[in-house]
């Protein structure tokens, strides 16, 4: 299918402009937030919603898949017999508005202001998603047909860390089977320039409790005679890294893969002040000597407190001495490591490390996700280079992530296909923060490069995807 043929498909998405983003506004105001029971009513709203829409627009086999917790939408037009099957992957869910005073607009009445449209899940990422499924539907209305196989997965549970997404596809993975995943989450890494996410991060996480008596003392009585469970936990999570920044834990990058050539080039290429970056949040560059702030934040593994609490935190003065601490952590995993080794080898660490009586328990573990990598000459990978190559003049850079997408890891690991993440929107949106949007203009940008995209994609064999 050449740009000439296609030509329908953009026009009608030109005019449509306005009817997408009244849309997204209806999309916008449901309330769908998975991680508190209060909204579940809610979340089955969107679910509804999503539905209807995909049945109106003549996707096939709507329904919802059940892994457990949230269900997931899914619908499917299979009308391209040879060309490659792609599955196109949202989630619905998004993260509580809270806190409330903190928002200028209210946060489920979407509010545009000049070209930025104010609610939450507007970025995170209804917006994308939006975008993904009127490029599927205006092929649909104008040339009856698409250029590769659609099916739509768009989940519920993405904001809680996917939990039941193994379960569901263990159950559903003959329906879900496809030759590649575009992700509409992930976003874009600058405005600036035109990027391809060729991978991001893994994670795991840990949750300790420190006990060093069998009650809170009176400080009087017994200050400066007993261990303070307060001090014990700061002491110990200081272990965990040297003066320097760099990880203490033994073994910690054992088995990460070290960054290539091509990685440190183009993280180098990537337009990035490190002083505004810095002044930005207010904070001060540390970490693992040796890599630049930009490489450590994309490139290579880290370990983080989370938080940290015990004794007593109201108005006011209490003397006691703490009986009790607690804290979470979490690592950041790259490329050939295994998150639960890491996790478990940060355990083993403070365990190692824990003071003659005291006590350490887990109170929770996550072996999480492991990272994710695109090759640089994966077709998806190859697909995007030469759609936003045509549309901007500039060679995109690939850029890494530092968060984690656990849906790109899932994906591989259950279904054995790859995942390109082409959200469209932008760092700066305050995602899972008050004040969460995404620009109105990202929309007529993302519905034309997803529209030239999946006429690319239309031009390889489903057989490429795997080699």
């Amino acid at each position: 299918m050449s740009d000439t043929l296609i030509q329908p498909v953009l026009a009608h998405l030109d005019e449509r402009q306005p009817s997408i983003a009244h849309w997204l506004k209806a999309f916008l105001r449901i309330p769908s937030v998975s991680a508190d029971p209060a909204f579940a009513e809610h979340m089955a709203q969107a679910r509804d919603f999503l539905c209807e829409r995909l049945r109106r627009e003549g996707l096939h086999n709507v329904q919802l898949l059940n892994g457990g917790g949230e269900p997931a939408v899914y619908g499917e037009w299979l009308g391209a017999p040879g060309k490659p099957t792609l599955l196109i992957y949202g989630h619905y869910d998004v993260q509580p508005a809270d806190p409330l005073e903190l928002w200028r607009t209210p946060p489920f009445e979407p509010t545009q202001v000049g070209d930025r449209l104010y609610a939450r899940g507007a970025s995170d990422v209804k917006g994308s998603t939006t975008v993904a499924l009127e490029v599927v539907f205006a092929f649909l209305a104008t040339l009856r047909s698409c250029p590769v196989n659609i099916k739509v997965f768009i989940e519920g549970e993405e904001e809680t860390g996917s939990p039941t997404l193994r379960a569901l596809i263990q159950r559903h993975g003959a329906l879900l089977a496809a030759d590649a995943v575009l992700s509409a989450d992930g976003g874009r890494a600058s405005a600036q320039v035109p990027t391809i996410n060729t991978g991001a991060r893994g994670n795991a996480a840990l949750e300790v409790r420190l006990r060093t008596a069998a009650k809170d003392l009176h400080s009087g009585r017994y200050g400066g005679g007993v261990r303070n469970a307060l001090h014990d936990m700061a002491a110990l999570l200081a272990t965990l890294h040297a003066a320097d920044g760099r990880v203490a834990v033994a073994g910690f990058d054992d088995d990460a893969t070290p960054p290539t050539p091509r990685q440190r080039q183009d993280t180098a290429a990537f337009p990035y002040d490190e002083a505004a970056f810095f002044d930005d949040v207010g904070a001060a560059s540390h970490g693992e000597p040796g890599y630049s702030p930009r490489e450590r934040i994309t490139l290579r593994p880290a370990l983080d407190v989370n938080g940290m609490w015990g004794g007593y935190t109201g108005a006011g003065t209490k003397t006691i001495i703490a009986c009790e601490a607690s804290a979470k952590l979490t690592v950041r995993v790259v490329e050939g490591q295994d998150p639960a080794r890491v996790i478990r080898a940060v355990l083993a660490h403070l365990r190692a490390h824990c003071p003659p009586g005291a006590a350490l328990e887990v109170v929770a573990m996550h072996d999480g996700s492991p990272a994710s990598t695109l090759a640089p000459d994966h077709p998806l990978v190859r697909a995007a280079q030469a759609v936003l190559q045509a549309g901007d003049g500039r060679e995109p850079i690939h850029v890494r992530l530092g968060a984690t997408v656990p849906i790109t890891s899932v994906f591989k690991e259950t279904l054995g296909i790859d995942t390109l993440m082409f959200g469209f929107n932008l760092p700066d949106e305050d995602v899972h923060a008050p004040n969460e949007f995404f620009r109105i203009g990202s929309i007529r940008e993302g519905v034309q490069a997803w529209t030239r995209l999946l006429d690319a994609l239309g031009q390889y064999q489903p057989a490429a995807f795997r080699a």
